[in-house]
């Protein structure tokens, strides 16, 4: 009977050390999410914050709803947007999706492409490079 006793508790006198085993791979979980998920997120917000300051009038922009237009006249946290001859809505600068690129030959693009596909369902930022997406 005494010898059963010691054995249960030479079983629980080794289980004292395994509150820091489990511990690396929480953190090892949580370095993985910042270096994937949460830290692309961040450069992806300071580019567009970056692209909402350097708007000026004449530029053609995209909104988050898809309409396309030229800012006829910038605010603070408003835009002035003519989205086809003398009709105007005023927007929201923080709505503002992205400047549109008028290529050589072709149609016009949002600037950002990454970050259509990545709303479109498709792989964007780290991923999307290391597959080659």
């Amino acid at each position: 009977m005494i010898d059963l006793a010691y054995a249960q508790g030479a079983g629980n006198a080794g289980g004292a050390g395994g509150g820091f085993s489990m511990l690396v791979p929480l953190l090892l979980m949580f370095a993985v999410f910042y270096f994937l998920l949460i830290r692309p997120q961040q450069k992806k917000q300071r580019r567009h914050q970056d692209m909402l300051k350097s708007l000026k009038v004449g530029d053609k922009v995209m909104t988050n709803g898809g309409i396309a237009g030229t800012i006829i006249e910038g605010g603070e946290h408003f835009v002035k947007l003519e989205i086809a001859d003398r009709v105007r809505v005023e927007v929201g600068r923080s709505y503002i999706a992205g400047k549109i690129m008028l290529k050589e030959g072709r149609e016009a693009e949002p600037a950002s492409a990454e970050g259509q596909t990545a709303a479109q369902g498709g792989i964007g930022g780290f991923l999307g490079k290391l597959f080659g997406k």
